[in-house]
Parts: C-alpha cells; structure tokens; sequence
C-alpha cells in the first residue's frame, strides 16, 4: 500500500479520491480494502467538511507491542472495525436519502432529518486479553456534534475502561484536526507474570563424561580423567533457588488477572548428606565420593590407599569408591561397589572388581590369570594376558593375548592402538588403528550378542560344577557336626548359584529376541587401520578368517554375510 495513506497532511476533495492501499511489509497496519465500508464513510466526510486527512490505522505505533499478540489480534480488529463501519454507513446514507426525498413535505423532510443527525462517536476495540485497548473516533454526520473530551471519557466509563489510560493521549485526540479515522492505543492494562519455578543449582556434577581426550600426539593422560569428586563434611553439594510467588495482572476493565506461582522442588538429599540450617543447601555429612544416583545426590566413603595393595594392606573389599595411588601386586584383590583407581599397575594374578568405572594408570599386567571386572568403564594404559569384563566401555592404547567381554565399545585408537592376539567379543563395535601381526598371530574378534552375560553364564556353570563335586566329596566322608554344616554351606552356595543361572539364562534369551529384531546394522562393526593375515571375525553365526593384509577395514553384517568394506 502507498505510504501515503499514512501520511497526516491534508488533501482536497478532489485530491483524495481513493484511499490507498495499506503496505504489506508493515504488520502493524491494517489493510482496508477497495470494498471497505470506512471508505465510503471517508467519502461522505469529506463531502460535508471539505479537506480530511487520510486514515491513519497503525495498532504499533511506537513499536512497543509483543509480535504474537499483533498476530492474534490484527484479524479480530479487521473483522469488528468492519462491523461498526457498516452499521454506521447504513445510518449516513438512511439520513442522505432522507434529505434529498422530493415527495416528503418540508416538516416531514426537517423531522426525518434531526431525527438521523449523528454526532462524533469514540469507538473502542479490547485485544482478547483486555490488557490493550484502542480507540477510533468517527466523524459526526451532517449537523452532528464534534468529538469532545467529555464525549470520549464517557464512552469510556459506558465501555467500563478505566485502568491504564493515556490521558495525555485522550486530551490531545480531542483537540487534535486530524483525530478522525485514526487509530489510537489508549490504554494499557498490566500483564500477569506467573512465578519461576524452584530450581537447583549443583556443585558437582550429575553425570560424569567418561570420554578420554587424545592430545596431538595420539596419547592420552590417564590420570587425568577426575572420575571420583570428592568432598569435604560439610562441604555444599547443592543450593536449592525457592520459587517466587505470581505478579497478578490488571486489565483496561480493571479487572484482576490471576497469576500463578512457581513450583517448589526438593533438595535431592541422599545417603550421607543433611540439609543446611539455612534450609536451602545441601551438604556432605561425611567425606567422600559425591555421585548423582537415581533422583539424589549420595556421598560414597572414599578408601585412600597411599601406597600398594600388598601386605600391608592385605585384600580390600568396600563398599564406597577407592583411590590406591600405587600398585595392586600380585596375588591381591581389590573389590568395591563403587570406582576403582589405581595410579600403578594391576599385577599378574591379582584381581580386581569395581562396581562403578576402573582406572588403571599404568595398565593391566596379567599372566592368564587376572580377572578385572567393573560394572561400567574401564580405562587403562595397556592390557596384557588378562581377562577383562566391563558392562559398558573399554578403552585402552593396546592389548596384547587379552580375553575382552564388552557389552558396549572397544576403543584402541590412542597410543600403539595394537590388538594383537587374544580374543576380544564387544557388543558394539570394535574400533584399533592394528588388528593382529605381520606374523599372523590369531586375533579373533567377536561382534553382537551380550558378551558379559554369556561369559557370566559360563563361570556359574563351572562353579555349579565345582561345587557338586565339593558336595560329592562331602557326603562320602563320615556323619558328624562339620560334615553337616559344610554340606548345608555348600547346598546354599548350589541354590544361589541354580537360582543365578536361571536369570542368566532369561536374560539371554530376552536378549536374543530383541537382537533377532535388530536390524543388520545394530549387529556391530570392526573399524581399523590395518587387519594382518590371522585375524578371525564373527558375527553370530557368520565367520571370517582374513588371508592377507587388508588396510582401512570396515567390517560388518550385509545379508547374513560379513563384508568388507
């Protein structure tokens, strides 16, 4: 639409002869079409009073309103300013016709004609809300009276708007030459502004990342990765930020617009922590390890071993997280619910079993024997001889003639990243920059399927296996007091471990029904480097003996088929 339809200068009769259209790139302003009945009222005004100034029909004009609320509310105002349009069109050409009608004698003609004189009338328009209100005041008809400052204020009582007005407005507007046909925002209401919500801000973190970072040389510091926060007693965990209440709102009608308030939350108070006497912080009751589990924070006791896991120490087993800055020697173990670190070696023949993540230095020196479990991640600087079990991912820079069960990731890019030899099943994926030997050593990878529950599933088995030949041995020897409290031990021993297998054994078969479902690329993938002549990959049921040196490997299941890629 031209501009100029906004303009406030004015223009004779025989200037305005159209009302131009609105600018389309301006959301503010209302579009009046050709067919509109406030044109022909803009007509019938300048007829009667000479020059009039254009409409001017702008909801923003300082440019202060929300978008959204303009979007919403610019359709209902199109619709309602047409309706009154149209009504008071109606009443201008009824009181036309009536002047000019020639067979009316001269009192009829003159009764007719006071009868439909109409004066200036202040119209009011409220956005859905009533928190806006607009005003556009339309020019009397014929001998009609002009707009007054009494004639606006009190539509504004007849209209009920009495809260937010913009007096200065109202008084200008009923001054102002140009005040008909122009659209006024007269009053603001106040808006509702609902509470916040409680919220609590942490100190430690609710989850850890345990992902190693790699530097520009391919190595990775593994004493670095700050896998156990430890706290102070009385150390903060976390403070709790209350909620604030509701700012009620008003509307242009003086009426209350309700608000609402924020919602409280609890302090996530767990084992060995208390709440603050200020009521708002949440504390360690204890020193420890704090970990975020479940819906709360807990603080784990911490077992600080300053030197080696040996004599001195004798076998550890705790239920919190334990820190042993040297070495686990041979023939110890270390077991504990929560993270293990050890910033030594993990030496031939020990074993060590962490419910959380395990970080082991300086690596995993095995010699068949050494058994490492953790229930999450294991992180280590090399893994040699040993058999590994972790619930989630392994990453390590080499492995060498290790037996691996993974039920998530194998990661050997840092470092050597060499699997050579040894047997590594992962669930996932298997990813090392060297897979096997120039000497062709069996390397044997394994994907898919659930690694951990199926090796578990073995070791009950030698374990029932053991210990019905224990129970053999017993019922053999002569009836006496020791005879039966080892045979009713060993029977226990049987029916925890019957009653084990039998989960195991459900598991895998839920398991196998979901693995069946999966599609074939949910099955696991080896990515390497290089894989030598030796190296072995299965499948499920598929098997694959590589015969020559293949480099940037990829392999994986394509129609019950492993290729490479």
């Amino acid at each position: 639409m031209d501009e100029a339809f906004f303009t406030e200068q004015e223009h004779t009769p025989q200037e305005a002869q159209s009302i131009p259209e609105a600018a389309p790139n301006d959301p503010t302003r209302l579009e009046i079409p050709a067919d509109h009945p406030i044109r022909q009222l803009h007509e019938l005004r300048q007829k009667e009073a000479g020059a009039l100034p254009y409409p001017h029909l702008c909801m923003d004009e300082d440019g202060v309103l929300p978008p959204e609320m303009l979007d919403k509310e610019m359709n209902r105002l199109q619709s309602s300013l047409k309706s009154v349009c149209s009504t008071r069109l109606k009443a201008a050409k009824g009181r036309t016709r009536g002047k000019h009608s020639k067979k009316k004698t001269e009192g009829e003609a003159e009764a007719e004609e006071e009868e439909l004189v109409m004066d200036a009338r202040p119209w009011f328009y409220l956005s859905s809300d009533k928190i806006y209100a607009w005003m556009l005041i339309f020019p009397p008809v014929g001998k009609g009276a002009d707009v007054t400052r009494d004639m606006i204020y009190q539509a504004l009582t007849a209209q009920g708007i009495s809260f937010g007005l913009d007096t200065a407005l109202l008084d200008r507007a009923a001054r102002e030459r140009d005040r008909y046909f122009n659209l006024y925002l007269v009053a603001k209401g106040k808006h509702a502004f609902d509470g916040r919500n409680g919220n609590i801000v942490d100190y430690f973190p609710r989850e850890i990342q345990r992902v190693l970072e790699v530097n520009e040389f391919g190595q990775v510091d593994y004493t670095a990765l700050n896998l156990i926060c430890n706290a102070e007693e009385g150390q903060e965990i976390c403070h709790l930020i209350r909620p604030t209440e509701g700012e009620p709102g008003r509307t242009v009608t003086n009426q209350e617009v309700p608000a609402k308030s924020g919602k409280a939350v609890p302090l996530p108070k767990g084992r060995n922590t208390e709440i603050a006497e200020d009521g708002d912080t949440l504390v360690a009751s204890m020193p420890g390890h704090v970990e975020f589990s479940g819906s709360t924070f807990q603080v784990k006791p911490v077992l600080d071993i300053d030197g080696d896991v040996d004599f001195s120490t004798g076998n550890i087993k705790f239920v919190g997280d334990v820190n042993i800055k040297g070495d686990v020697l041979s023939g110890f173990s270390v077991k504990a619910m929560g993270n293990i670190y050890v910033g030594g070696v993990v030496e031939a023949g020990s074993t060590v079993e962490a419910g959380g993540d395990l970080t082991v230095v300086k690596g995993i020196l095995g010699d068949g024997t050494t058994v490492i479990r953790a229930g999450r991640c294991i992180f280590a600087k090399y893994i040699e001889n040993a058999t590994i079990f972790v619930r989630e991912n392994l990453q390590t820079d080499c492995i060498v003639n290790g037996r691996i069960y993974c039920d998530g990731e194998v990661l050997i890019r840092s470092g050597r990243g060499n699997i050579i030899g040894g047997r590594v099943w992962a669930a996932k994926r298997v990813s090392a920059s060297a897979i096997g030997a120039k000497s062709e050593v069996k390397t044997s990878i394994a994907l898919g399927g659930m690694p951990c529950a199926t090796l578990e599933k073995d070791l009950v088995r030698k374990k029932l296996a053991n210990l019905a030949v224990e129970l053999e041995k017993l019922e053999a020897q002569l009836d006496s007091p020791a005879k039966a409290s080892l045979m009713g031990k060993v029977r226990m021993k049987i029916s925890v471990s019957e009653h084990r297998l039998k989960q195991l054994e459900e598991e895998l078969d839920k398991g196998r029904a979901e693995i069946k479902s999966q599609k074939e690329q949910d099955s696991g993938r080896m990515e390497c480097g290089v894989a030598y002549a030796g190296t072995e990959i299965s499948i499920g049921d598929e098997f694959l003996r590589l015969r020559q040196e293949t480099h940037q490997c990829v392999a994986k299941l394509l129609c019950d088929e492993i290729v490479l890629m």
